[in-house]
């Protein structure tokens, strides 16, 4: 059985097709669908929780949704730090892969791999990762 991810309509993402094409593609990420299913419903609420507490912890300078919107959704950022993972891929590169600048893809990459330690998915430096084992 296939999760559907949902994704809000106003965030900026690569296409669904570029997406569905990297999960599939096992040769990117080195993960199944399923697994890469399961780590989005068991990571991306954690990562929901510290962005909302980040927010939450500074005094407000503007109302509530306004500012800057995420360019990429939380899949896309688990996707980026797969593939850095994976491939040791430069951030200026999966800037271009996901049409977004190379800061979002350090501010993602940054907030995503704290989160994949805490899960005990951490690697050496130098060493590229091959399963989550």
């Amino acid at each position: 059985m296939r999760r559907r991810i949902l994704i809000p309509d106003h965030v900026r993402v690569v296409g669904n097709g570029a997406r569905a094409a990297i999960i599939t593609d096992r040769r990117i990420t080195g993960l199944s669908a399923d697994v890469i299913a399961e780590l989005v419903a068991e990571v991306g609420p954690l990562w929901h929780e510290r962005h909302q507490v980040r927010l939450e912890s500074r005094p407000r300078e503007r109302a509530v949704g306004a500012g800057a919107k995420h360019q990429l959704v939380f899949i896309d950022r688990l996707l980026t730090m797969l593939g850095r993972l994976r491939h040791g891929a430069i951030h200026d590169l999966l800037a271009c892969w996901f049409g977004v600048d190379r800061s979002t893809i350090t501010r993602a990459i940054g907030g995503v791999r704290p989160l994949l330690a805490t899960r005990g998915c951490t690697i050496a430096p130098g060493i590229r990762l091959r399963t989550l084992r």
